[in-house]
């Protein structure tokens, strides 16, 4: 939006132009809804575009009436009115470039006082288009596909598999915190995803029959197929993956994020937003390769990809926290910043005597 010939409110120099946008309420009101900036000294002002929503600016009626006052800002607070106009939605999206719709900025006081008044000027709208941002849950709608994948972390840290103490030591009645963690936040996420067949790979373990270090091995062997059918099938490969592997080291990351976000990539190439991926990493949260990962995480923000990474056991978290960046972006470690923050952090034993819903909306909270 610009104007021109704006009347003059200032003795000394030009007057400081900003607009007003106003809606009316059901009961006859006007409520300020959008603000532009000063633009100082100046009769023909041309302000910087602006985005608002159709909610706030007209309550989505392309046809209700949007006031429009045009101020001259001073500094103690007694901006002087230069003019006002009306105009609807429907009024406005017919502005472009090649052709703007033009108002006439009207004081009714000074209208009042002068003879042959015409007006205080000419408020312009140069552009106006009306863009509809979907949300995550209309893609969904719309056939969007959630594909995850799991991520076991069997590295050394979590304890000797024979002792009680590990978190991966199967207790008489048949269960571990990485078991139950795979199944509470498994039933939250399968409903998501359609054909619930969930690709499900371990790391940090030495594998048969090498017994050489992987970092992203699947957990039924089967290099081909690594998918297990339903949450079911991702205990069911845990449990046998167990007892074949030796747990080892070092924790790294990097390789089953970029493993997944090849797959995202590569999802990038079709014509239609139809695919989404998640991957669940289960892990007791000490981590070696924070660089790589960092890296990793940086280049998967600009797919259509989500991490959540669930804590078990108590150690200490912090690495976590903060590749989850929620107090700021994450950047890899030659400065480039995250675009959007795709990882959230799940302490799993603060959700273990919680309701399950929280842990579900603790576990969705950022996907995307």
């Amino acid at each position: 939006m610009e104007a021109r010939k704006l009347d003059n409110k200032d003795l000394f120099g030009k007057s400081d132009p900003y607009l007003e946008f106003h809606k009316q309420t059901s009961d006859g009101t006007w409520l300020l809804v959008h603000r532009t900036e000063v633009i100082k000294n100046n009769l023909n002002p041309v302000w910087r575009p602006f985005k608002i929503s159709l909610n706030s600016l007209c309550y989505g009626d392309m046809d209700k009436t949007i006031k429009v006052e045009c101020y001259d800002y001073d500094s103690d607070g007694s901006h002087d009115l230069i003019g006002t106009f009306q105009a609807t939605m429907t009024q406005l999206k017919e502005a472009s470039r090649s052709s703007p719709v033009e108002f006439e900025c009207i004081n009714e006081k000074k209208r009042q006082k002068k003879k042959g008044y015409k007006n205080s000027g000419v408020v312009s709208v140069k552009q106006c288009e009306i863009t509809v941002e979907c949300t995550f849950l209309d893609y969904i709608m719309g056939g969007c596909q959630l594909n995850f994948t799991v991520g076991v972390d069997f590295t050394s840290s979590s304890g000797d598999l024979l002792f009680p103490d590990s978190l991966h030591y199967i207790s008489p009645n048949g269960v571990n915190e990485y078991l139950t963690a795979i199944w509470s936040v498994g039933v939250v996420v399968q409903d998501y995803d359609a054909d619930k067949m969930f690709p499900a790979f371990g790391f940090g373990a030495q594998i048969p029959p090498q017994w050489q270090v992987s970092h992203e091995f699947p957990m039924n062997f089967s290099p081909s197929n690594p998918y297990c059918k339903g949450i079911q099938g991702i205990v069911e490969a845990y449990r046998a993956c167990l007892p074949q592997i030796k747990l080892y080291g070092p924790t790294n990351f990097s390789p089953i994020i970029n493993h997944v976000a090849r797959f995202a990539a590569a999802a990038t190439q079709q014509q239609t937003a139809s695919q989404y991926f998640v991957l669940l990493i289960i892990t007791d949260g000490v981590i070696t390769d924070l660089d790589e990962t960092r890296q990793a995480i940086v280049n998967a923000a600009k797919l259509p990809m989500s991490i959540i990474i669930v804590g078990v056991g108590g150690a200490d978290f912090s690495a976590m926290e903060f590749l989850d960046s929620d107090s700021g972006a994450l950047r890899s470690p030659s400065g480039e910043v995250a675009n959007r923050d795709i990882v959230q952090f799940v302490p799993f034993r603060q959700f273990q005597n919680a309701p399950k819903e929280a842990l579900a909306q603790c576990v969705l909270a950022e996907i995307p």
